[in-house]
């Protein structure tokens, strides 16, 4: 089992600097004490706007992981944010997984939605899949779980635990309500979703980052407002969601 934070930030943050400072004040005034591991929201490095991105530098990935090294070495607890990879090139919308060991995990996104993304960014990999504590954790970014491929390609391969940072508007409330919900029961998985809140330029953040059981059900879910929501992870109710409602053996079988 593993303890798991969400964090949901304000989208309102100012430059990379001040994201970070608020991530530093969160670990060091006790509010990740006692988790074993805490997601933050889609782009959290810059916030998710065009400025932001555009502002990034292949350098400032660079910083961006070593202090998070850092931070997850000091706090004992790993730290996935997202952020802007630079590579030659190319852009892509992409997450890191620290561990308190220093290592990284990271995947890029693969599924570009319409908007500003698709004039910036590459797509990624097929999938990201990891051994953690115990715990088969699997990665996707935001419009990634939209698609019910992506998570049950990842269930498909022994994925117990799904990260997902998000940076979801108001207007796709059902996304965060329903379909996330959805995909944890269709696949007997944890996902946690973390998402940005309130004004961030133009848009308005929906909040309700959510950790939802393998029986499609909230663990814990924040409102409109910054805040950090927590559960236990416990892979004996992945096996026992999967093993009443075999969906993945049929899928199998097929």
């Amino acid at each position: 089992m593993i303890r798991l934070g969400v964090a949901q930030s304000p989208a309102a943050l100012g430059g990379q600097d001040d994201r970070f400072a608020w991530l530093e004040h969160l670990l060091d005034r006790g509010a990740c004490d006692e988790l074993d591991a805490i997601l933050l929201p889609e782009l959290f490095q810059c916030g998710y706007s065009l400025d932001g991105v555009l502002a990034t530098t292949p350098a400032d990935q660079e910083i961006w992981s070593d202090r998070v090294s850092e931070l997850a070495k000091h706090h004992g607890v790993a730290i996935a944010y997202g952020y802007v990879d630079h590579q030659s090139d190319s852009r892509y919308n992409a997450m890191n997984f620290v561990d308190p060991d220093g290592t990284i995990q990271t995947y890029r996104k693969a599924l570009i939605p319409p908007g500003f993304e698709l004039d910036v960014f590459q797509s990624g990999q097929a999938s990201v899949l990891f051994d953690w504590r115990g715990l088969r954790i699997g990665l996707l970014i935001c419009y990634d779980v939209e698609f019910p491929e992506r998570v049950r390609n990842l269930a498909l391969q022994g994925a117990e635990l799904i990260l997902v940072p998000t940076a979801l508007v108001q207007q796709w409330d059902v996304v965060a309500q329903r379909l996330v919900p959805t995909r944890a029961f269709e696949n007997g998985v944890y996902v946690a979703y973390a998402n940005h809140c309130g004004a961030g330029g133009a848009a308005m953040f929906l909040g309700q980052s959510c950790i939802v059981s393998p029986i499609g059900q909230d663990v814990a879910r924040a409102g409109a407002d910054e805040c950090v929501i927590r559960a236990v992870i416990d892979p004996a109710k992945v096996a026992a969601a999967q093993s009443r409602l075999p969906y993945l053996d049929v899928i199998r079988g097929l």
